[in-house]
């Protein structure tokens, strides 16, 4: 029996993703067999047109499969409507995007607090996640600033902390340092080390080296295929 702690948190089988038809055709995801397991931390990599950003947006459940089957924490999505999709995305799938996608005129913590709202939680304990959640990036002395008011960097740790005030199983990064400079990357780069020991499940989106790298697994793609699939060296993480 597979141990709780090594399940697959997503499975894909034979994925492929075609637009258009005969001679012109484009597949943008070609047969892809990928699995990923609960805890693990693994990056994306790819030139522009690999088709990285196509499989991110079904693993995140953003575009569906022109063919293959997908299991996301054990659930075949093929078979769920929008309202169940929207559910998953919510609940499921954290989403960590390069712009951030904060809410300009508010909060850090009502930001924080924005996935819980959807989710139904009531709001003594939507609040209390959300500052622990924004404690757990160090961002606690300051939940009630502005995006304006925060770094690009802390910006980045707000949205962070939206992704796992839900606790999804599946923390999703589209190029998460690429607005940052490089103390930000870092710092960014720091907490995602500390997210994977402890425990979570990491799949970042990247052509950078330097992210690739932090991960501990790799896996490269080239015109919509899987090229590699290599384990990194381990590191040992800062300390949360």
């Amino acid at each position: 029996m597979t141990s709780p702690a090594r399940r697959p948190a997503i499975a894909l089988e034979r994925i492929r993703k075609t637009y258009g038809e005969g001679e012109t055709a484009v597949h943008a995801v070609a047969y892809v067999d990928l699995t990923v397991q609960v805890g693990e931390y693994l990056a994306i990599m790819g030139a522009s047109g690999s088709g990285k950003s196509t499989l991110m947006n079904i693993v995140g459940c953003l575009d569906g499969p022109s063919a293959g089957r997908y299991l996301l924490d054990g659930v075949d999505v093929r078979r769920l409507d929008d309202a169940q999709l929207s559910t998953v995305r919510n609940r499921k799938i954290g989403f960590i995007f390069q712009s951030f996608n904060l809410i300009p005129r508010t909060t850090a913590l009502s930001n924080v607090e924005l996935p819980l709202v959807y989710a139904g939680v009531d709001r003594r304990n939507r609040r209390k996640r959300a500052i622990e959640a924004l404690e757990r990036v160090g961002l606690g002395p300051r939940i009630h600033h502005l995006p304006s008011e925060l770094s690009g960097g802390q910006q980045q740790r707000v949205a962070v902390a939206r992704a796992i005030v839900t606790d999804p199983v599946l923390l999703l990064a589209d190029e998460p340092t690429g607005a940052l400079d490089s103390q930000s990357t870092e710092d960014v780069l720091d907490l995602f080390d500390n997210l994977a020991a402890a425990g979570r499940t990491i799949m970042v989106i990247t052509h950078e080296a330097e992210v690739g790298a932090r991960a501990q697994r790799v896996v490269r793609m080239r015109d919509g295929r899987i090229i590699s699939d290599v384990l990194n060296p381990p590191r040992v993480a800062v300390g949360v």
